[in-house]
């Protein structure tokens, strides 16, 4: 049939729904053999949930451990919330000013640790907001996570990022270090080494614990060295600038100060018979040792060594625990809906 000039050619009879003899996109489907559609979730998405499985998880495990050794220990936890609730509010809001000034002296030791302007604003609700987030992933990645996420949106490539973490926390354990040293020179007698007696456990954990640092050095040079170089190029480039430099080993120095003013504010208010420099090499021993073990938030960890290193220098058993209650009250526990908010907030301004 000889279509007139003019008129437009018939399309193929496929039903409604054709344009030119094609399906529109919107209805297509991915299908299965059998004609169903495809239900399988992508894989970035599998394994966004897999992550979220396994932190979950992990996560209550440690919860469950907690209360357990909570609910064991309930009488000491009661007594000493007890005594923190007609502890002296003067010292509690010492305390309380100290723990929110340790997300700014964080943020001055990010900001040094980088070789670009970072906002101010940003930088110090990115700090709080990194808090909260260490109480869903293992000791330090939370807050690393946030921190890297932040400078890459500021415009830093990832292993530079990366390499301003490594800058920043290298920085915070020669702080500690730092002060832990002058403690014990300034105060002679506070340091014991404690001596275990040598078991066979203790000198096959010890051999043990040597050859998998052998081991681990000698499979993981190459990616160790080429670590540290670029580790040592971004320190030198740091030390370049005296302002970077000083905000950097400042801010270090003084979170490691704040988090044990806290302490020691807390143990005055609840009239604990130590001297504060003795609460202060305390409570920085305990978080060195705390820091080791993979846990969020080291939620049980730094609270049991907290509390035994308070006890070995001479704290009742209740005084200690409610110095414990009262640091994890003010530096963890209050902030926490605060900073999970403050995180939604930053991610949906494209801030992370």
């Amino acid at each position: 049939m000889t279509v007139p000039p003019g008129t437009a050619k018939p399309s193929p009879s496929r039903g409604d729904d054709t344009v030119d003899g094609r399906r529109p996109a919107v209805h297509r489907r991915a299908a299965v053999p059998g004609g169903q559609p495809s239900t399988a979730v992508p894989g970035p998405a599998r394994r966004l949930r897999g992550r979220i499985t396994w932190h979950a998880g992990f996560s209550l495990v440690v919860l469950v451990c907690a209360a357990y050794l909570a609910h064991r220990h309930w009488p000491l936890v009661a007594s000493g919330a007890a005594r923190l609730a007609d502890a002296d509010r003067g010292w509690l809001l010492v305390a309380t000013a100290a723990a929110g000034a340790t997300w700014a002296s964080s943020a001055l030791a990010q900001q040094g640790a980088t070789t670009v302007p970072l906002p101010a604003g940003r930088l110090v609700a990115v700090q709080f907001a990194a808090a909260s987030a260490n109480h869903v992933l293992p000791s330090g990645l939370g807050a690393s996570a946030v921190n890297l996420r932040f400078l890459t949106r500021c415009g830093l490539p990832v292993p530079q990022a990366a390499t301003a973490l490594a800058v920043k926390a290298g920085a915070g354990a020669v702080g500690r270090g730092c002060l832990i040293a002058a403690l014990a020179l300034a105060c002679p007698g506070l340091v014991r080494v404690p001596r275990a007696p040598a078991t066979a456990w203790t000198v096959t954990a010890c051999a043990a614990a040597v050859v998998v640092a052998a081991v681990a050095a000698v499979l993981l040079a190459g990616p160790l060295r080429r670590a540290l170089r670029s580790v040592l190029l971004d320190v030198r480039a740091v030390h370049e600038v005296p302002a970077r430099a000083a905000a950097l080993w400042g801010g270090s120095l003084g979170s490691a100060a704040l988090h044990s003013a806290v302490v020691v504010a807390v143990t005055q208010a609840v009239g604990l018979p130590l001297p504060p420099a003795r609460v202060a090499l305390a409570f920085l021993a305990a978080s060195s040792a705390a820091v080791l073990l993979p846990i969020p938030g080291v939620i049980g960890s730094l609270d049991a060594a907290l509390a035994l290193a308070l006890t070995l220098a001479g704290a009742p058993g209740s005084a200690a625990a409610s110095t414990v209650l009262g640091y994890r009250l003010l530096t963890s526990w209050l902030p926490l809906v605060p900073g999970l908010m403050t995180l939604g907030v930053l991610v949906r301004r494209r801030v992370l």
